[in-house]
């Protein structure tokens, strides 16, 4: 019988963590656990950063960016997606709502005092356009869908746009959709439906009612966006580049 992924045992996941080939600076929870609607079956997702050595990246062999590495663990698949630092800093000032939901997600499986930092930071890499990344994001997750007339993008599209809705309005970045106001009523039957099976067909609102409420929702955000007080560019490059020499340096 498949292991209910709904709890997540973290001391396992920081054991097995332990065998990366590079120190890491976090290691968080993404994906379903993170959104709020994670399934009996789900995968586990977990994102962070791991920090090359300084030999490793002012020579002629450099080492690896991103590092992907997925396993099975009580059967349950993970799936471990490191950035160097370097790299997920430049992410985090080009607008990607992504790697700011992993930096300050709560469901914290490894810290470091530069995790901390990378999260106080996070702040100044805030802009109005993140809108254009969750508008993309909801509309690539709208498409497939419509493609496959399951749960799971249906309510990825409805949870970026009001994650999107809501950092348009607060300046925070909310990732769990039982935390974001504004959906339709029946939203939380379809998050329930999606508990019991990863890959559950909709049996519920017709795709006309869906589709007025999903294009609903990007009007919002397109108004969010537009009323936005958020700033139009980062002002946390400077203390990011001392972040990254800093930690650098040290390992």
């Amino acid at each position: 019988m498949t292991r209910d992924m709904r709890q997540l045992d973290y001391a396992e996941l920081r054991t097995i963590m332990g065998e990366q080939p590079y120190p890491l600076l976090f290691a968080t929870v993404s994906g379903a656990h993170l959104y709020g609607f994670p399934s009996r079956d789900s995968d586990v997702d977990l994102r962070g950063v791991h920090v090359l050595p300084a030999a490793d990246v002012v020579g002629l062999r450099t080492g690896p960016e991103t590092l992907d590495r997925t396993w099975f663990e009580n059967e349950a698949e993970v799936d471990l997606v490191t950035h160097d630092l370097a790299k997920f800093a430049r992410l985090m000032l080009r607008r990607n709502g992504y790697v700011l939901e992993q930096a300050l997600s709560p469901l914290v499986v490894l810290t470091t005092p530069e995790h901390a930092q990378l999260v106080e930071l996070a702040a100044g890499c805030i802009t109005k356009w993140h809108a254009h990344h969750y508008r993309g994001f909801a509309k690539t997750q709208w498409e497939f869908f419509l493609k496959k007339g399951e749960l799971k993008p249906l309510l990825y599209t409805f949870r970026v746009l009001l994650t999107g809705i809501n950092l348009m309005r607060t300046g925070v970045v909310q990732a769990d959709l039982r935390e974001l106001s504004g959906g339709p009523s029946y939203l939380p039957d379809l998050m329930s439906a999606k508990a019991e099976a990863e890959h559950a067909p909709l049996d519920g609102p017709s795709h006309d009612r869906l589709a007025a409420d999903i294009a609903r929702l990007q009007t919002e955000l397109d108004v969010a966006e537009a009323a936005s007080k958020l700033p139009d560019r980062p002002s946390a490059e400077p203390a990011l580049h001392d972040l990254l020499v800093r930690t650098r340096l040290s390992r």
